[in-house]
């Protein structure tokens, strides 16, 4: 056993261990995944981001740094790894389906070549015996393609059913691509291919829609408190009573940490006021208990913004109103909704 990488890798491990120590990072799973990818130098783009976060606070990392990092690197790579191993099989699957074609092609040309040949050297009736092996030659010719042909049926029926298995394996490769693993909802990427779609149907057809950004309120705060485990029961209960509230009505997606999106089509800012003030009103009503302990710890409460596409609007300039209309429902006392016309008649009156 070549003892030199065993050495390599515990040594990376130590490291690992005494930067998350250093900067004060959580210590759960997918935290020494983002420190390993950084250390080991393996994801340029992880050491990038998170060097950014330490250089501009105090050094320290938090766990909503470390799940953003998660999602936008480590978890999106790994799926797409994955999506394209899959992709891979299905097209090696399709070339030998097509292999199995042109040996069908071949055969049936084969075949085709001895009948003809056998059809211009057809004995006489007369010479019975050599009519008879004529016969004989050509039955036997017929059932050795008959054989021929049920063996690339069954080949070419196990091939197509394994396109088909590994086309629902890369759908299914692709929906986890999309979807955060903790709420079930969309993640960043998949929210940000609708909103530039929902951009592109509103330019053409005219039509509304609203952007909600929500974030929960001192969710730091009651993380650092109870627990990066309960942290994940808030995360869920909020992205639970989304769906709840808008059912199919609206791309519900975690935009990153505690922060989340909601794409409302055909609707204007009265309409998206309406929805974001239906989600945080829920909320209200919803207690959450600490599943270890039985230990109620209260009502969860959100801060939501929401903004209206215009003509012209980037999916950039779209978030950017919500985000800053969530900041004002933030500064303005929390557990509230306030809207991009509330924050522009604000700046007008100052």
């Amino acid at each position: 056993m070549d003892e030199a990488p065993v050495s390599a890798h515990h040594d990376l491990a130590e490291r690992v261990v005494t930067a998350m120590r250093r900067h004060g990072s959580p210590g759960y799973p997918r935290a020494f995944e983002v420190w390993y990818a950084h250390l080991s130098g393996e994801m340029p783009a992880v050491s990038i981001a998170l060097n950014a976060i330490l250089a501009g606070g105090d050094g320290k990392i938090t766990a909503a740094d470390i799940d953003s990092l998660y999602e936008r690197f480590i978890n999106t790579e790994r799926f797409s790894r994955q999506a394209e191993r899959t992709s891979l099989q299905v097209l090696g699957e399709i070339d030998a389906m097509m292999a199995l074609v042109d040996k069908a092609l071949g055969s049936s040309e084969l075949y085709h070549g001895r009948l003809t040949a056998m059809s211009e050297d057809v004995p006489p009736v007369s010479d019975r015996q050599k009519l008879r092996e004529w016969v004989e030659a050509l039955v036997l010719s017929t059932r050795e393609e008959v054989t021929r042909k049920a063996q690339l049926e069954a080949e070419l029926r196990n091939s197509a059913n394994e396109i088909r298995n590994l086309r629902e394996a890369l759908e299914s490769t692709r929906a986890e691509a999309l979807t955060d693993p903790l709420t079930g909802l969309a993640n960043r990427r998949h929210f940000e291919e609708m909103l530039q779609k929902s951009i592109d149907q509103a330019t053409l057809r005219r039509e509304p829609f609203a952007l909600v950004m929500a974030d929960i309120d001192f969710f730091k705060r009651f993380n650092d408190a109870h627990g990066h485990l309960t942290g994940d029961q808030v995360l869920r209960l909020v992205a639970r009573t989304m769906k709840d509230k808008f059912k199919d009505k609206a791309i519900i997606s975690r935009f990153g940490g505690e922060e989340f999106a909601i794409i409302l089509p055909e609707s204007d800012l009265i309409a998206g006021k309406f929805g974001a003030e239906t989600v945080r009103q829920a909320l209200l009503t919803r207690e959450l208990v600490k599943r270890s302990t039985n230990e109620n710890l209260g009502r969860i409460t959100i801060s939501l913004g929401v903004a209206m596409y215009r003509r012209g609007d980037t999916a950039g300039s779209l978030v950017d109103r919500a985000d800053q209309a969530m900041m004002r429902a933030k500064r303005d006392g929390r557990n509230r909704t306030v809207t991009e016309e509330a924050v522009e008649l604000a700046s007008r009156v100052a």
